[in-house]
Parts: structure tokens; sequence; C-alpha cells
């Protein structure tokens, strides 16, 4: 029998320890005001507070643990008690214990008290507990956000960025997604579909079909850009969707699909699956799937306009490349080239070689600017050279046509482009050698180098091409000699800057000292010689666009 005091401190009427010491008193006398003071001060607590003798028998409860452990009361052995988490710390002889009773979670410490006693402090965690469970998810959502930003963001690839959006949500989001995606336009005909679900080496592919789109729920929404809930599997009668499940996935419980829009377009959707078993998909989930969905929608919508550029990059690459030299009688030709860091390898200079009866006509041209820019011009200033050749062959005719041809041009005022340009024209010579005409606008002289070593400009001169309407020209004749070479260059060569301190030119004089000792080598030495000593000299530094061409005359 027990007797309870005001405040709700309870402790034994008869025999064991007395809850807390106090003088003898006659029955029916009133407590100290101390012993009342301290009972009501214990049960002020928001703590637990229970208090144990050297026998392992509860002597006291406070009114907070009366509230949170009703099983303990006075008396109560705690080593076969009702609270299964305070009966196994003590019979282990632990001094604390977290764990889950009657809903709440709770944290206690015993502490020891004078002979042999000692006392469970007792909180309830349950709303701190909950919020630390909180915050690890947010975390965790905000960490796998942050790393699917960062893989997606690596690749431009189409294929890559599948392989991402299907393998990076197992088993964090699902235990298997599956990515239905359309193909880009002209190919946007039928669906494929990416698989993964963990156990696979890499992700399964497949065709999919519009059935397929019908019978798996949400998808044909998610596929017409509208977001659906999550929802079961469907039956196991329907045979479409088991066809894109890995046979020995077990029973799907819940299914949920998000649309995947990127480009301007929806571009598919990601289904996400979870086995029988597990939860399923609450709002916090569904919230995160959809984020998820279109940052990688987002990132497959760039690899399509990526992929798009490539190719249109490529059919112009191919097209403002220099060309493949043609064969002339009694010449040698080579070129060299190297655009200005420009991975598409395309820039503003620029050679070709056209050949007529008896001859050849050549141009070699460095346009304004650099990249995609200074190509496209490029391209205008090659096609117009081949289309004017076709009615004049002059070189300073054909020049002037050239001039006009690009003020034409109508955005010609807004481009405010042009192009120094050398021009010529190989006659052969009855006794060998060339007869050349070299027509200049505003281009740096070619270099005539003569079989002895001996190196010399010839100078043309003259006034960039499209700068101005009536620009002057000025043309020069010579005679290339058997043996001998015409070297042609942009000023990329001379501009180079490098050397010991990375930041020197090249220079006139280095170009005439690796001509004259590279004095009877064929054309395609020359201009690899010289390559290699541009690349000695930049080590590796960004460079302008340089071009070059060389015309060797044969020995007799």
């Amino acid at each position: 029998m027990t007797t309870a005091s005001r405040g709700g401190v309870t402790g034994p009427a008869d025999g064991g320890q007395p809850a807390h010491p106090r003088p003898d008193r006659s029955p029916g006398t009133t407590p100290p005001a101390d012993s009342r003071l301290t009972r009501e001060v214990l049960d002020g607590l928001t703590e637990a507070v229970v208090t144990v003798d050297r026998a392992g028998l509860v002597t006291l409860v406070n009114a907070t643990a009366t509230a949170l452990l009703p099983e303990l009361a006075p008396g109560t052995d705690l080593r076969a008690c009702a609270v299964p988490a305070v009966a196994r710390a003590v019979d282990a002889g632990a001094d604390a214990f977290d764990a889950e009773h009657g809903g709440r979670r709770l944290r206690g410490v015993r502490r020891d008290l004078a002979d042999g006693r000692h006392a469970w402090y007792v909180r309830d965690v349950t709303e701190e507990h909950a919020r630390t469970e909180a915050l690890h998810v947010e975390r965790s959502r905000t960490m796998f956000l942050a790393q699917a930003g960062n893989r997606l963001g690596l690749s431009l690839q189409r294929e890559q960025t599948l392989r991402t959006a299907a393998t990076l949500p197992v088993p964090y989001l699902a235990d298997l997604a599956l990515v239905v995606h359309l193909p880009p336009p002209p190919a946007a005909d039928q669906p494929h579909w990416i698989r993964y679900d963990g156990t696979e080496a890499a992700p399964a592919t497949g065709l999919a079909t519009w059935p397929l789109t019908g019978s798996l729920p949400g998808l044909a929404e998610a596929l017409a850009g509208h977001a659906v809930g999550p929802s079961p599997w469907p039956d196991a009668e329907a045979a479409d969707p088991a066809t894109v499940l890995p046979a020995d996935f077990g029973r799907p419980g819940t299914v949920l699909v998000s649309p995947m829009r990127g480009a301007g377009r929806t571009i598919g959707a990601l289904v996400l699956v979870r086995r029988a078993g597990r939860a399923g998909f609450d709002g916090r989930d569904v919230e995160l799937a959809r984020e998820f969905a279109t940052r990688a929608g987002t990132a497959l919508g760039a690899a399509d306009l990526y992929g798009e550029q490539v190719h249109l990059a490529r059919v112009l690459q191919h097209s403002l490349l220099p060309p493949d030299l043609p064969a002339v009688p009694g010449a040698a030709l080579a070129g060299g080239y190297r655009a200005a860091g420009d991975r598409l390898r395309i820039g503003g200079d620029f050679y070709d070689v056209f050949p007529v009866p008896g001859g050849a006509i050549f141009a070699l041209g460095d346009v304004a600017g650099k990249g995609v820019g200074a190509a496209v011009l490029t391209g205008r200033v090659r096609q117009s050279l081949r289309t004017l050749r076709l009615v004049e062959q002059r070189p300073l005719e054909l020049m002037r046509l050239l001039n006009q041809a690009l003020f034409d041009a109508p955005d010609a005022a807004r481009r405010s482009q042009f192009t120094t340009l050398l021009l010529g024209t190989l006659e052969a010579a009855a006794d060998g050698g060339f007869t050349v005409r070299i027509a200049g606008g505003g281009h740096p002289s070619p270099l005539r180098v003569r079989a002895d070593g001996g190196v010399s400009p010839v100078a043309v001169g003259g006034m960039p091409v499209g700068a101005l309407a009536a620009a002057r020209f000025a043309e020069a004749e010579f005679r290339l000699a058997p043996g001998e070479l015409l070297f042609a260059y942009t000023n990329g060569v001379v501009e180079a800057r490098g050397g010991p301190g990375g930041q020197e030119m090249f220079g006139e004089e280095r170009l005439h000292a690796a001509l004259a000792a590279a004095a009877g080598s064929t054309p395609a030495e020359l201009v690899d010689r010289l390559l290699e000593a541009l690349d000695g000299w930049l080590d590796g530094q960004s460079q302008d666009d340089i071009a070059m061409l060389v015309v060797a005359a044969a020995p007799a």
C-alpha cells in the first residue's frame, strides 16, 4: 500500500526506503515545509525522476515519471518491469538507454546516489528526435539533388545523360528506375526505354511500345507533360509493363511517374517502382522525384541541343576546313592550318588552289575575327572565289570583283567584317618554273625562297578586301625558277607569342631563318618543320589562327 503526497510524488507507506528522510512524527501531523518544497520541486521538473533502492526496487517517481512511465510504481523491480528499455539497461548494468516506448522516444541516464541507491532521469525526446530525423532526411535529399545536378551536368552526351537519369534514383528513391524517352526530332516516332534496378552491371535498354504507355498508370499523362500522383502497380495480367521489369525483380508495389521536360518540350518520363513491402511514396518523395525528373529532363534537353549543334558544326567544319590540294603539273604544293584554340578546328584563316589549264589560281587569306563567326565569312569568301574565277582569272580583277561581292551582301554594313588576301596565278613557263602574278589585299608579303637558301619578300601591298567599296589593290609579277619556293602565310605565324618569357613574338627574323634552313626541302617537309617550330615556341599557349601555303617549282 502506498500513500500519495501532494504534487504527485509517491513512495512506500510501510517498509522500504522512504522517498525522503524525514524526522519521526506522529500520525496525522503535517509534513515539514522543506519536505513539501522538495516534492513540489521534483514534481515541477519536466524530466522524469525514478529513484531505486539497493535492492533495485522503485522508491520514488515524480509527476512526470508517473505520466511518462506509469508502469514504474513504487515497489516495482526494475529488472522485471514492463518498460523493456529500462529492464534491459538494468539487467546489462548500462548507465543509459535510448528507445521507443508507448509511442514516444525516451532517453534515460542513471546517476548513483548515497548508500547504494541510484536514480534514473528520463527525458521525452520524441520531438527532438523527429527534428533530428527530419534534418537528416532533408540533408540527404539535398545531397541527392546536389549529386544529381553534378552528375547530370558533367555530360552533354545523350546516352550518358540517360544512364545517369536511370541509375541515380536507385536505391535512394526507388528499387527500379525506368526512363521512357522520345528521341529528338525528326526521329521521335517511337519511345525507347532504359532501366536500372541496382543488380544489373549496366542499364538495360529497349524499344517501348505505345500500348505500354496506356497500360502503365500515369505514363501516357507524363509523356503528354502532365504530372500524376503515385499509384499501385497494375495487375499481373497487364503484360506490357512486365516486359520492362527484370525477371527476378519480385512483386512491384507502387509506381510514380514524372514528366521530363527539356528544350521546350516533354522529352520523356521517369518511372520509379518500389517493391511490395517498401513504404509507398509520400509527399516529400513525390516532390523530390519531380525535382529530379525536371533536372534530368533539362540535362537531356541540353544534350539534345548540344548534339544538334555538334552535327551542324561538323557539316560546317567539313565545308570550311582547308581542302586537299589538287595536283598541278610542274609544281609541288603543301598547306598548313591551325585554328585559334577552337575545338571545331575552324577559324578565319584559309587557303585554296583551283587548277586551270597551264597552271593554277591560288588564294590565302585572313578574315577578321576568330571562331565560327570568322569561319562563316571565310566560307563566303571561298565560295565567292570559286564562282568568280569562272568569269575572271586575272588576280587583280578577280580581287576587285570579290570586294564588290562582299559589299553586295545584305548584311555587309552590320557585319563590318573584312579579309586580308593574297590572290595569285601560276602559269607554267616554257623553260621550266612558273610565271607568278600576285594581287595583294592588305596581306603580309609572301616570301620567295631560292634554292641557295636566300629569302626575299615579294612586295604587293594593297588594301583589305571588304573594308572599303573603293579599295585599291596592288599586283606583282615574277618568275618562280625551278627549285625555288613561294611561301605565303597569315600573320598568326609571325605574331605567335611564346619563347622563354611566354610573350615574345616569333617574328619575321625567325621565320626567315627557318625558311633558309629548310632550303631544299619539299613543301610538305617545310610545312611540318614550321608547324613543329611554332608548337615549340608556343609551348601549349593559345594562338591566333595560322595558315600557310607553299608552292615549289619542280627542279629542271
